[in-house]
């Protein structure tokens, strides 16, 4: 998915000026995503914009903000969204999330976001923002969505297992609870190598065990489960 634009069965969303390319993950999150009507919804590290395009297609009724720390990404996003059949629902702010400010709150939020506070750092400076945790870190970002999510809401987050492990610990100290857990497999002979988490001011036992959903059979054809969660997005499915 490293060209310079990606094309979708509803919109095209360029790329050619975000650090971080369209990727498997963004694509679960935006088809795993559940919500019951939701008027708000608030994309927080929108990237290229997809999960928010990809919301924006599955909620019809919801309007959607999409904040951006990076200017270049944040102007190619605010460029794909407008160009969408969706544009008059789509919203991208340029800013720092710990700084962002709303007078009303949202129902549901989204984020696939940097999870290497660890990790040698990137060569290149964009990358190294979109991936490392140092803009934005657990706490911070866990911090405000508390602060800007209505008591009925809902938080999506996808992760690595023990990145997500962490997220659940700093999520708990800001009264946000798993509700839903999905687990992401390659196929069925690999680890758990992602999660979908819902977080909500809950505190309801999570699914146990959670969902599994394998990305591909023994012989590299995609699932039957994958290819309906992605059926109306991608070309082809």
């Amino acid at each position: 998915m490293g060209n310079s634009w990606f094309q979708f069965q509803q919109f095209r969303v360029a790329q050619d000026r975000c650090a971080m390319k369209i990727s498997t993950d963004a694509v679960l999150l935006g088809s795993l995503v559940q919500s019951e009507g939701p008027k708000r919804i608030l994309d927080i590290g929108t990237g290229t914009g997809v999960i928010s395009l990809m919301l924006a297609q599955r909620f019809p009724k919801a309007t959607i903000t999409a904040l951006e720390l990076d200017s270049e990404a944040a102007s190619q996003a605010r460029e794909n969204c407008e160009q969408s059949p969706f544009s008059d629902r789509l919203t991208v702010l340029q800013g720092r999330f710990q700084d962002f400010s709303v007078e009303e709150r949202f129902d549901l939020l989204v984020s696939n976001p940097p999870f290497f506070p660890d990790h040698l750092p990137a060569s290149d400076p964009k990358r190294q923002q979109a991936l490392h945790t140092d803009s934005l870190s657990f706490a911070e970002l866990l911090h405000k969505a508390s602060q800007i999510l209505t008591p009925s809401g809902s938080f999506w987050v996808i992760l690595p297992p023990r990145q997500m492990q962490d997220f659940i610990q700093y999520g708990a100290a800001h009264g946000l609870f798993p509700r839903t857990r999905v687990g992401i497999r390659d196929t069925a002979a690999k680890p758990v190598h992602r999660e979908v988490v819902s977080f909500t001011f809950s505190e309801a036992i999570a699914s146990t065990p959670p969902e599994e959903i394998l990305l591909k059979n023994e012989g590299g054809s995609y699932s039957a489960r994958y290819q309906q969660l992605i059926s109306g997005f991608l070309l082809g499915f």
